[in-house]
């Protein structure tokens, strides 16, 4: 992992966009969705985007190659969801860990074709379960899940993907930082007990111009509370667009010792739903990011393609910019 360390040292990296939106441009069906694998599974399987590693790899290997050829040096797995927690919703609890593995592993594939150093970062999405608030307004002391039960379903997903040779796991799009301190957790006692050790990215979500994450936090709270493990780096992503993220963004930069990160979504949706932000206009908005320092690593989350990602790494190879921050030593190899 030295080499990621010493691109790291010497450049901003570039993270790649969404899959979700991309995976929606193939206009699969229930029976793609199913493949043979699952052709007779009890459940309706469409919509389950990270089943789509093990049923049509291909196409999440060509959504990959899109991305690392559109400049990203960093794409992230398709398992947002890959967690026993997720998967219930569809019966495929059983199924997480090859789901990682198979995931970690076609990435892993595709960087292989590039000269050039390319990463693979575990995606580990937040769940569908929140640790910290109930779903219940009638009853606020209800709790879905319990800490426990996270710590064990996130130490599924990271088994699978380390297994599945991932370079990076990355804790994304935390709305609760109570469900992302027990995937660290989880990383922390699979770690111990593998005698193994990768980098760890974390990235949190601002919900709404409040500035807090959805559990109520502020910024330095988020960052007090993650701060006691030696990341890689800590960032925000989805929910604002790049402009209503950019201020958050610098205090983030401001209060923290870690790399930073951001893969902001393409603008705000509009009322289909949609994102309409084309690349040019994140091209610039980025470029307001690059001139005041605030990344080491910068991507797009929702709405971002791989034309996003493109002129987004034209804009940082132009840049002169860089924040030199201390890196971690704990934990990093």
């Amino acid at each position: 992992m030295n080499s990621l360390i010493k691109d790291l040292q010497s450049r901003i990296l570039v993270l790649d966009g969404a899959m979700g939106t991309i995976i929606q441009t193939y206009d699969l069906n229930e029976e793609d969705f199913r493949g043979q694998k699952f052709k007779a599974h009890k459940l309706p399987l469409k919509g389950n985007n990270d089943l789509l590693s093990i049923t049509q790899p291909n196409i999440i290997k060509e959504i990959h190659r899109g991305y690392f050829n559109a400049g990203a040096d960093i794409v992230e797995t398709n398992t947002f969801s890959s967690t026993s927690i997720a998967m219930e919703d569809y019966g495929l609890e059983d199924h997480v860990y090859e789901l990682n593995y198979e995931s970690a592993k076609i990435a892993k594939e595709v960087a292989s074709e590039f000269k050039e150093n390319k990463y693979v970062a575990g995606s580990i999405g937040p769940t569908n379960k929140t640790a910290s608030m109930s779903p219940d307004v009638n009853d606020p002391g209800y709790r879905a899940i319990h800490f426990d039960e996270l710590v064990s379903s996130y130490k599924e997903q990271i088994n699978g993907l380390h297994e599945g040779g991932c370079d990076i796991l990355f804790i994304e799009t935390v709305f609760d930082t109570l469900n992302a301190k027990a995937a660290l957790m989880a990383v922390d006692n699979y770690f111990e007990e593998k005698n193994v050790s990768i980098p760890v990215m974390l990235s949190g979500t601002i919900t709404d111009k409040s500035g807090r994450t959805l559990s109520g936090q502020t910024v330095n709270a988020f960052l007090i509370s993650i701060s006691h493990f030696p990341l890689l780096s800590v960032g925000f992503n989805c929910a604002l667009g790049t402009k209503d993220l950019k201020p958050y963004m610098k205090r983030l930069s401001d209060s923290t010792g870690f790399y930073t990160s951001s893969h902001p979504n393409a603008g705000l949706p509009n009322a289909f739903g949609e994102y309409d932000q084309t690349p040019k206009e994140l091209q610039e908005l980025i470029e307001e990011y690059l001139k005041q320092n605030l990344v080491n690593i910068i991507g797009g989350c929702c709405g971002t393609t791989p034309d996003h990602i493109r002129l987004i790494s034209e804009i940082v190879k132009k840049s002169v910019s860089y924040t030199h921050l201390t890196l971690p030593t704990k934990r990093i190899v």
